[in-house]
């Protein structure tokens, strides 16, 4: 203790727990973690309490503020499974039995109660809000800042990107999807103008598929046995024609007309991006709209001049030039609608953990309330859902939409993302730490953009783990949906990119990192003495260009497989080595952590 050697756990971090006992550090342990010392020290009877619940931390989260006071209550921070019961239990199952196995002589618990009173130096938790500000002092080491939500929720971080070209030469459009917060009514605007705007430039993509008279067949079915380079897409909805009288050029030339006016007004757009949208009145939206739908979404036929498939194909060229999303954005106008103040992968599911889904219309859910992300193809559900959703863990408007990555690479016929780490050790100069080393995560189903299951959009483990594999999914799959890096690099040397990672990939999650950090630092609370941990999540678009979809202030390190075992487990220890054994010694190993940014 004299050594300043003292630690606190709050949370299922048992690899944390053992790194620190083998350096030599003393636990103090929470209340009700440990064997009561403090009475009949030599019963030989004394049993062990069980640990509080981890997910959230609702116990242990009042030990931490208060360690010698009352019954634990709820903390900010707290996730209630009642509203998330989807969230998963292996942490807390893996702390029960780390607590039950790592002293069974009681050595720690002793150690334990002699430091009861000794402020920690060293305190690693779920929620800074859990901790006691009077443990905060000066020179000890805490693994949060303060206020990181500017940049670790969804809307914190789409506001704040969106003021990335003030900050920065940068824009935000070239690798984050375009992302609005329904709550704000400038906002909620822009984002119909969008939606319509995109509705309509998809209507042109859609008639460049005509060849003659046939009717558009905008995507194949999505074939498990096809090989791994190829492109897997999914069919309408209807697989017939539609029945009914065919869309003649009129609807086209309403769409190029639309498309022409925004071109003018990109064209004349400076960082100031309150120019008005264009065309708002120009066209009847809602008829527009309603026969888009038809054509994207039901098989309609599309009927056009020769001369608009020319005018078609110049117009999205030009607009190309001024859109960097034009190309990943696809046709089929699909967007998913997020709770804006959640984190960590929460509201991936729709609270429920049943394998089957809820009807659907549309593409979306019936129950329209369900506080979970929802992906959807159609403006008017956008709408209901964000105002009339009730459940408790949603507050009113605060919802995000963003635009779904609908030309993304998949691995054989299935959609993955990539969980990223990355740690900050300072804010005042801002230093930022890369880890070489991440991870892949695979949906249960087969992709498709015509069908709208949690289970073949949401890649997170948390979601994922409640669904069986589908007989339709390719057998190369892995069982476990997780691959390593290394797996992933030695995939794309098979289809001929090996060079990709390195020269595309890296330097595109990293340059979205920097970007975003740069673009909330103002708002972050600087600590000395502070440090986190990060998991930034990212899709991979056709082109092999990474996507950023959010950054997670507490990525879970809870193994769901042999690769995150092994990975989980190493970046705590390389986290350690950052930000505990650099200090002492300056040359030391620190693992796969690589500086990428110090100003």
């Amino acid at each position: 203790a004299q050594e300043k050697k003292i630690f606190m756990v709050q949370g299922p971090y048992p690899i944390i727990r053992r790194l620190l006992r083998a350096r030599g550090w003393v636990e103090r342990k929470l209340p009700g973690t440990g064997r009561q010392l403090e009475q009949h020290d030599s019963d030989q009877n004394k049993q062990r309490p069980e640990t509080g619940p981890s997910n959230g931390g609702a116990g242990q989260g009042e030990a931490l503020r208060n360690p010698r006071g009352g019954g634990a209550q709820p903390f900010l921070g707290t996730t209630d499974p009642q509203y998330y019961p989807w969230l998963p239990d292996e942490e807390e199952e893996e702390e029960k039995e780390e607590q039950c196995d790592d002293d069974p002589n009681g050595i720690h618990d002793l150690m334990s109660y002699l430091v009861r009173d000794r402020l920690p130096n060293f305190i690693w938790t779920n929620f800074l809000e859990a901790t006691d500000r009077q443990l905060l002092q000066q020179d000890n080491v805490v693994n949060h800042y303060s206020r990181v939500d500017a940049f670790t929720t969804k809307e914190g971080l789409c506001l704040s990107l969106q003021n990335l070209p003030w900050i920065e030469q940068a824009d935000p459009n070239t690798f984050f999807p375009r992302c609005y917060r329904l709550g704000n009514m400038d906002e909620r605007e822009a984002f119909i103008d969008d939606f319509r705007l995109t509705a309509a430039r998809s209507l042109l993509k859609l008639a460049l598929e005509e060849a003659g008279d046939t009717p558009v067949r905008t995507e194949q079915v999505p074939n498990s046995a096809k090989g791994a380079g190829e492109s897997h897409i999914s069919h309408p909805e209807h697989s017939t024609a539609w029945q009914g009288c065919p869309l003649y050029p009129e609807l086209v030339e309403e769409a190029l007309e639309v498309c022409k006016q925004h071109l003018s007004v990109l064209q004349h757009q400076d960082i100031d991006r309150s120019t008005p949208s264009p065309c708002r009145t120009c066209i009847n939206w809602d008829h527009f709209l309603q026969e888009y739908y038809r054509v994207a979404h039901e098989g309609a036929e599309l009927v056009l001049t020769r001369q608009q498939r020319k005018q078609c194909q110049n117009l999205l060229q030009r607009l190309a030039e001024q859109l960097p999303q034009l190309d990943m954005e696809g046709k089929l106008n699909i967007w998913i609608l997020k709770p804006g103040a959640e984190s960590q992968g929460r509201g991936k599911a729709g609270g429920s953990r049943e394998h089957t889904e809820a009807p659907l219309l549309g593409g979306v859910p019936l129950l329209l309330c369900s506080p979970g992300i929802v992906c959807t193809t159609r403006l008017e559900e956008v709408l209901q859902l964000a105002w009339t959703c009730t459940a408790p863990s949603v507050q009113v408007g605060r919802w995000v939409v963003q635009k779904y990555v609908e030309r993304l690479l998949t691995i054989f016929g299935t959609k993955f993302d990539i969980r990223q780490w990355f740690v900050v050790t300072d804010w005042k100069p801002l230093t930022v730490w890369f880890y070489q080393d991440c991870y892949l995560r695979f949906c249960s189903w087969p992709f498709s953009l015509h069908h709208l299951e949690r289970a073949r959009h949401l890649c997170n483990v948390s979601v994922q783990k409640w669904y069986t594999t589908s007989p339709d999914q390719d057998p190369r799959v892995p069982p476990d949906k997780i691959w390593s890096n290394k797996q992933f690099q030695e995939y794309l040397a098979q289809m001929g990119q090996a060079d990709a990672w390195h020269q595309v990939l890296v330097p595109g999650m990293k340059a979205a990192i920097l970007n975003a950090l740069r673009s909330a630092r103002d708002r972050v609370g600087f600590r000395k003495g502070s440090f986190e941990l990060y998991g930034a999540d990212f899709l991979v678009g056709e082109d092999l260009q990474p996507w950023l979809l959010e950054i997670n202030s507490c990525p879970t390190m809870s193994p769901s497989s042999a690769v995150t075992r092994r990975l989980c487990a190493n970046v705590q220890r390389d986290t350690l080595r950052l930000v505990l054994d650099r200090k002492e010694n300056p040359t030391c190993s620190i693992g796969a952590f690589e500086l990428i940014y110090k100003e």
